[in-house]
């Protein structure tokens, strides 16, 4: 039979080594041969070969190893490469190995070491370590679809590869998967703390009224802990929609009468004492004064009560000028205070805001808006470019039409604006053939741009909503089996005492 010939070995190969020429190679015939991972699976093979001899080959004396490879295990797995190969790369874990000469230098790149077997055992991942293995042999770092980037990221790092190795094509892609789940992963940080309140039931603990404070925390944030505090957090919306309502009905002029202004006064008294009791309960039971007036839902929900007050300080200032002013230098302060009063009740639409607070589309909707905000400074920067490039080409096509509207760029820009929302009042129109052709241009490119953002902000904004909204689902199912599981806790408790104290239950 003709005898086999050596050939170059593979991640499949069928040529198993256990002859004694294996251990006699030279170095060149080193540099040539590739390894498998493990001893084990390394055999002769012929076609004559007796697969029943699996039991000899157990009881045989181990391999003597050869001086030129060096032995690594990792993760339980042997790889063997040559030292040249590796010292081809000095900067990498396994090139300072194959080069210190100091054996204290070297335990120092290992986890542990065998001297009887001769191997470095490292800790690590062998299934991403086959590429490590590839690349020393073939100097061009593989990259799969189906690795996580962080864990090979982190791999390779510790190797002390540079992934500047790998083929361009791979590393773009993988750089950009390594980007988008980078970006996700910090946009799921950003919701946890969206999710997470200002402060946690653990802070109260050894602190001044800590359970009494604990008790209204829930009641006022957490509107799940309970009924009370679910009840609570209806009414807070109830009357945010009571205030708006009431503040929209006191423009009407029927309303402007004596019996309807008084009412309207005496509903915003009673939304103001409740918007302020719930401010000083939240106050209250705050664990950290700075972080509380740090919040931007507690800034929501002063300012929603400072214009009850400071128009009652302002009427009680106007009483005092009328008593020592004349009368007019009386009128004209009436005329500023008036001023003023209206613009500080105009502060009472920020009261709409409170409803984010028990409001997961709000919520949502802010969140999105905080983080696609690149994104719409960019449809600004767009929107402004429109404007003024058409008001100019208007004026420039229109200015000598007599009677025109467009009798400068700044005129224009009202037109301009209306046209690229595709409103279109009708107020201001163009009258040459020209005008109407910038017309036709500006509103294209109006079309145009509205419609490039919006499946941009609506897929944010659903996958935002679903997340904030499954979160709130679990929050809510958790808290029901805790209460559940309390209830039962109790009946037992006092099935348990009747029990004890029913002699009946003794004989």
């Amino acid at each position: 039979m003709r005898q086999l010939g050596m050939r170059r070995a593979s991640l499949s190969a069928s040529l198993k080594i256990g002859d004694r020429r294996g251990c006699c190679r030279t170095p060149e015939e080193e540099e040539v041969y590739i390894p498998f991972a493990q001893d084990s699976l390394v055999k002769q093979w012929s076609s004559m070969h007796n697969v029943t001899d699996g039991n000899q080959e157990k009881s045989k004396t181990p391999v003597q190893r050869n001086k030129y490879l060096l032995n690594i295990n990792v993760g339980g797995k042997l790889f063997q490469i040559a030292y040249k190969v590796v010292a081809r790369y000095p900067i990498t874990r396994l090139g300072k190995l194959a080069l210190h000469t100091d054996p204290m230098k070297k335990l120092q790149l290992c986890d542990d070491y065998s001297v009887q077997k001769n191997e470095y055992f490292f800790d690590r991942d062998p299934s991403i370590f086959h590429y490590i293995f590839h690349f020393y042999r073939s100097g061009v770092l593989w990259i799969m679809d189906e690795m996580c980037p962080s864990n090979f990221v982190e791999e390779i790092e510790y190797w002390g590869i540079h992934l500047k190795y790998s083929q361009r094509c791979c590393r773009i892609l993988f750089e950009e998967k390594q980007d988008e789940l980078s970006e996700y992963l910090k946009i799921q940080k950003e919701l946890e703390a969206e999710l997470e309140p200002l402060d946690s039931a653990e802070q109260f603990e050894g602190k001044f009224l800590g359970r009494f404070r604990k008790m209204i925390w829930n009641l006022i944030e957490n509107p799940y802990s309970s009924v009370p505090a679910k009840i609570i957090a209806v009414m807070s919306s109830f009357f945010v929609l009571i205030s708006i309502v009431g503040m929209t009905l006191s423009t009407v002029e029927e309303m402007k009468h004596k019996r309807g202004k008084m009412w309207m006064e005496q509903l915003e008294m009673i939304c103001a004492i409740f918007f302020t009791s719930e401010y000083l309960m939240r106050l209250i039971s705050s664990s950290s004064f700075k972080n509380f007036l740090r919040a931007a839902f507690n800034a929501v929900d002063l300012v929603a009560i400072l214009p009850f007050y400071i128009q009652i300080l302002f009427e009680n200032l106007d009483e005092g000028d009328t008593l020592y002013h004349e009368e007019l230098h009386k009128v004209e302060n009436m005329s500023k205070l008036g001023k003023v009063l209206k613009l500080i009740k105009l502060m009472r639409i920020f009261r709409i805001l409170k409803l984010a607070r028990h409001s997961t589309g709000l919520r949502a909707f802010g969140f999105t808006m905080r983080q696609c905000y690149q994104q719409v400074c960019c449809l600004f920067l767009f929107i402004a470019m429109g404007v003024f490039t058409f008001s100019a080409l208007m004026h420039s096509v229109e200015h000598d039409v007599p009677g025109t509207n467009f009798t400068s760029i700044p005129y224009a820009w009202w037109w301009a604006a209306v046209s690229l929302s595709t409103v279109g009042y009708g107020d201001t129109v163009p009258d040459t053939v020209l005008g109407r052709m910038v017309a036709f241009a500006c509103i294209s490119f109006g079309i145009i741009l509205n419609g490039m953002p919006i499946s941009i902000l609506y897929n944010k904004f659903s996958d935002y909503y679903a997340k904030l909204k499954a979160h709130e689902n679990e929050t809510s199912h958790s808290l029901k089996l805790a209460r559940r599981i309390r209830l039962k806790e109790r009946v037992l408790w006092k099935l348990w005492q009747c029990c004890r104290a029913d002699p009946r239950c003794h004989r």
